[in-house]
């Protein structure tokens, strides 16, 4: 047997239940990892609550991302072996002891990333690289808004943004995220509750406004994340930490400038394995160099995996948050 967090109804942070479970064999295919920790992220609170429905059914382990070591293989697995240090970003299943999961999901991890940083990057931090590097390639220059720019995505894309020459622009919710925003790359940063963020962009940028805004809020920044960018720029819709966006007419986005609009997902990025790897590689070349550090701010033991997701909604926690084993 081995301690899960498991989902039998969805629901608040309640119903994440702490208990045994029967340890899994991998299949043709499979690997099966002893996890060291796991990454908490908001997608784990869409699912515990029912905004997205579970792909596995009824009772669920909550948890997409997460590190560790290869136990055993499955047949049919020939580039990964026992002992081997890898993460992964995946189906539900990682707030778990152990878990399998395909092979062709897991990353190898190189000796300078640790169980825990990796953890905290997985998700992440390939979430930042599509985003910065495939659905808008970031150029020196370019103004980018970044909304819940202290957060763990948040974090990650001020630094590599700042590392690429653009000029970063946050949004955040109070003072000590600002500070924190700021000490990881934010040229500027805007106090979203208090000033008008549309306006001040405005400001900062001279009128000229930004290439492409990621918006990992949702609700509390739409439309006027649209105000934000200039005509033929790219609004970036990748999260709903505030609730989702409600349907627009797609009209709004001619009379804003011609803008494209575009709700991308890693799963959809990192389809093919050789996308995979070329995503999870250039996480780690650009983390092992120095120029982006992953944040850990926040550690829990499994067990409270109740509390974690309750910081996290709450908006208590800072950069990454991470479940150990």
């Amino acid at each position: 047997m081995v301690a899960a967090v498991r989902v039998h109804k969805t629901g608040g942070p309640e119903v994440l239940t702490y208990e045994d479970i029967p340890s899994p064999t991998p299949g043709p295919g499979q690997i099966k990892i002893k996890n060291h920790a796991s990454g908490i992220n908001f997608i784990d609170t869409y699912f515990r609550s029912g905004l997205y429905p579970s792909p596995v059914g009824m009772p669920f382990v909550a948890g997409n991302e997460g590190a560790g070591e290869v136990t055993a293989v499955g047949s049919g697995v020939t580039d990964i072996k026992v002992g081997d240090r890898v993460g992964y970003v995946s189906a539900l299943g990682a707030y778990a002891g152990e878990r399998v999961l395909p092979a062709d999901r897991a990353v190898k991890l190189p000796d300078k990333i640790s169980y825990e940083q990796a953890a905290a990057m997985m998700l992440k931090g390939m979430t930042v690289e599509y985003l910065l590097r495939r659905t808008y390639k970031v150029q020196k220059g370019d103004n980018v808004l970044i909304h819940a720019a202290a957060g763990g995505i948040g974090l990650i894309a001020c630094q590599w943004a700042n590392h690429l020459g653009a000029n970063v622009i946050g949004t955040v919710g109070s003072k000590d995220k600002a500070e924190l925003a700021k000490k990881n790359g934010a040229h500027h940063v805007i106090l979203y509750r208090d000033e008008d963020f549309a306006a001040k962009v405005k400001e900062i940028t001279g009128g000229k406004l930004c290439e492409v805004v990621y918006d990992g809020v949702g609700k509390a920044t739409f439309p006027a994340s649209l105000d934000c960018i200039k005509p033929l720029g790219m609004f970036v819709s990748f999260g709903s930490s505030s609730g989702p966006i409600d349907a627009f007419n797609i009209n709004v986005l001619q009379t804003k400038g011609s803008l494209f609009a575009t709700r991308p997902t890693l799963t959809t990025y990192a389809a093919k394995r050789e996308d995979l790897l070329k995503i999870a590689n250039g996480l780690f070349e650009v983390v092992g160099s120095g120029a982006v550090k992953i944040p850990v701010n926040h550690k829990y033991p499994l067990k409270d995996a109740q509390q974690a997701h309750r910081d996290l909604e709450g908006r208590k926690t800072t950069g990454a948050s991470i479940l150990l084993h």
